[in-house]
């Protein structure tokens, strides 16, 4: 009878380690995997200032060879105002502001086309270089924090972390998207 009594007291003590370690290790991986998203929208946040940054000055350029673009380049102005201007904003916010300022910018690069000289300016050249370059390195951050959390908002939904993470209040994580129809199609720009 002793012996019926330890194992079982054994038993119902590795039964408890076990869920102790499980809550641990789930406990820890939710952790991990929001830490991951908020380290990929940091590296969002850090190629968008870059962006912010080179785009008056490649409108400065442009100005001196497009000035009757005058429309274009205000509203590539306007929507990189509105970009910066989104602080502290969700993340859904923060996308629609950086897809509007993505459609003016096609605009800006399909004025460049109109102008020859333009076209062969050097600085020009690099500016749009330097914002294709972080376009491109902004679209594959946007996929890393995408994918971040996609794995976040997966633990969470699933059964039994789902448990843990409703019991430690942890939140599902926003994506960076395009919003509707009209801002994933290209930008028309006719010149008359």
């Amino acid at each position: 009878m002793t012996i019926f009594l330890v194992a079982a007291a054994v038993l119902i003590f590795l039964l408890i380690l076990v869920m102790v370690l499980f809550l641990w290790m789930t406990y820890n991986r939710l952790v991990l995997l929001k830490n991951r998203m908020k380290e990929a929208w940091s590296d969002i946040e850090v190629l968008l200032k870059r962006r912010y940054d080179l785009i008056p000055n490649l409108v400065e350029t442009v100005k001196g060879y497009a000035s009757h673009e005058k429309e274009t380049l205000e509203a590539v102005i306007r929507a990189r105002n509105m970009a910066v201007s989104v602080d502290n904003k969700t993340v859904e916010q923060q996308a629609k502001s950086e897809n509007f300022l993505s459609g003016t910018l096609k605009s800006l690069f399909a004025v460049s086309e109109k102008y020859p000289d333009l076209k062969a300016n050097v600085n020009f050249m690099e500016l749009q270089k330097e914002l294709v370059d972080t376009e491109n390195k902004i679209q594959a951050s946007r996929r890393f924090y995408n994918t971040n959390v996609l794995a976040l908002n997966t633990k969470i939904e699933m059964f039994p972390s789902n448990v843990i993470a409703n019991f430690f209040h942890f939140e599902k994580g926003q994506f960076f998207n395009i919003e509707n129809e009209e801002e994933r199609k290209a930008v028309k720009v006719s010149f008359k």
